[in-house]
């Protein structure tokens, strides 16, 4: 009698716990999709862009069109960093043909990206044209500060071999996973950073940052571009220097 009370209360058990896997995974998984289209980036950066996130069991799959080739990979960055992913497979598609390498419709997308994720520039009041790797600045700057700033951005992407800056001179909450992901393709950006092998990690808006630098000079090169990305409030640099 007593091992069949056994056995029932082991198979009730078991019973219990097939049916709960299920739903604490349907759970998680439109935590994950609701944390994705509430994050910073998805809100802000990519509102434009036609993007379905899909979570199963934690493995998320990204499908839809974006416009820009950054756009992409920003979006598959952003979820790869949320609690409970997996796995990202970025399926996403980039509308239109892409511009070819180092011609003047990559550059003007490039160094839009790039000023896009500084906070001490304007980046939407900034207006980009290039032509034969020159690139124009128009728009308003607040100070002269964020106009040289913005020269300074612009002319540190790879590609890019004058700046001519006629620009004239007249605190959001972000959550961590839209930081990290935002400081990651900063660092890509910038030909100074792109080919660093950089871990980043985001807790309430301080990002830690480890990996190895060539150079104290490199070390805090990295500092001073993560400290001017959105929503950073303070960056510990634990890389080491070669």
């Amino acid at each position: 009698m007593k091992k069949t009370v056994c056995h029932l209360a082991l198979a009730l058990t078991a019973a219990s716990l097939f049916l709960v896997s299920p739903l604490y995974a349907s759970d998680t998984d439109d935590r994950i999709e609701s944390s994705a289209k509430q994050s910073y980036v998805f809100r802000t950066y990519l509102k434009g862009d036609d993007i379905t996130i899909n979570s199963d069991k934690g493995a998320v799959t990204l499908t839809g069109t974006v416009s820009e080739e950054s756009r992409k990979s920003l979006a598959g960055e952003t979820v790869s960093d949320l609690s409970g992913v997996k796995s990202v497979e970025n399926k996403l598609e980039v509308k239109g043909e892409a511009p070819e390498e180092y011609s003047d419709a990559w550059l003007i997308t490039k160094v839009k990206s790039t000023l896009l994720f500084h906070r001490n520039v304007n980046a939407i009041g900034t207006e980009v044209l290039a032509k034969d790797g020159k690139v124009t600045l128009r728009g308003e700057a607040d100070n002269m500060a964020q106009k040289d700033l913005t020269s300074e951005y612009a002319g540190d992407v790879e590609g890019v071999k004058k700046v001519s800056n006629e620009m004239t001179v007249a605190p959001a909450v972000i959550d961590d996973a839209s930081v990290t992901a935002l400081v990651r393709t900063t660092l890509l950006n910038h030909r100074s950073t792109s080919a660093l092998k950089t871990t980043v990690g985001t807790e309430d808006g301080v990002v830690t940052l480890k990996g190895k630098a060539a150079n104290n000079a490199e070390k805090a090169l990295v500092t001073k571009l993560v400290s001017d990305v959105h929503g950073v409030k303070k960056v510990d640099n634990s890389m080491t220097v070669n």
